[in-house]
């Protein structure tokens, strides 16, 4: 069994199934992730796509902050949660997001649109250079990439991360990606990650130019 097969849209069906069966109240109150808070908190709101959005914690945050957000997630399970959480914060939040089931081994933002591209923890199925170019295509002049990914080993102790077997974003393999004729790269670098031992995140934050190519 390939990697993909194992992490393909039945099994992350199923896994959101499970997660929210189990641990629906600790979803419900997930924040943000930090690099998202870290790297965006200076950009004025605008137009924003959630690629890979799960639960929504990323596209509420946004949102809530006055952002116009495009979510897209492959599992129904998943975009149910999300909305749920949206509506209860209320209606000024959810009328700014609009939730997309899609499956980004194929799905394509419209071209040049987004003034902010988000894709964090996603397992990509195929190449990470194809999705890293086919997401930053949806970001409009001047407008912000970010792409986080779990390292599937711990580079302190060699050991597997909670990633392992999945492919997500590398720092190579994203910068590798972007054109620099286009793209200026100010974030390209690892990071450990809170809690002991669970290894490093890939963080990249890249600004396309204002006359790109």
């Amino acid at each position: 069994m390939t990697s993909n097969e194992r992490f393909d849209r039945a099994y992350w069906e199923r896994r959101w199934t499970q997660v929210v069966r189990e641990h629906r109240d600790e979803l419900v109150g997930r924040g943000a992730s930090a690099h998202l808070l870290t790297e965006t908190a200076d950009l004025a709101p605008g137009r924003a796509l959630d690629a890979g959005c799960g639960h929504g914690s990323e596209a509420l945050w946004l949102a809530s902050r006055g952002w116009r957000v495009t979510a897209v997630d492959f599992s129904a399970t998943a975009l149910d949660i999300a909305r749920s959480r949206a509506k209860a914060i209320g209606a000024d939040v959810a009328e700014r997001i609009e939730w997309t089931e899609g499956d980004l081994a194929t799905w394509a933002p419209p071209p040049r649109c987004h003034d902010l591209v988000i894709s964090l923890y996603v397992h990509v199925q195929g190449s990470v250079g194809e999705m890293v170019g086919r997401l930053g295509a949806g970001v409009a002049p001047g407008g912000t990439l970010l792409l986080v990914g779990h390292r599937p080993i711990d580079p302190a102790t060699g050991a597997p991360s909670p990633a392992a077997g999945q492919v997500q974003v590398s720092v190579d393999a994203a910068v590798d990606a972007l054109d620099p004729r286009e793209w200026r790269i100010d974030v390209a670098e690892e990071r450990l990650r809170d809690a002991a031992g669970t290894g490093v995140d890939a963080v990249v934050r890249a600004v396309l130019s204002a006359t790109p190519t």
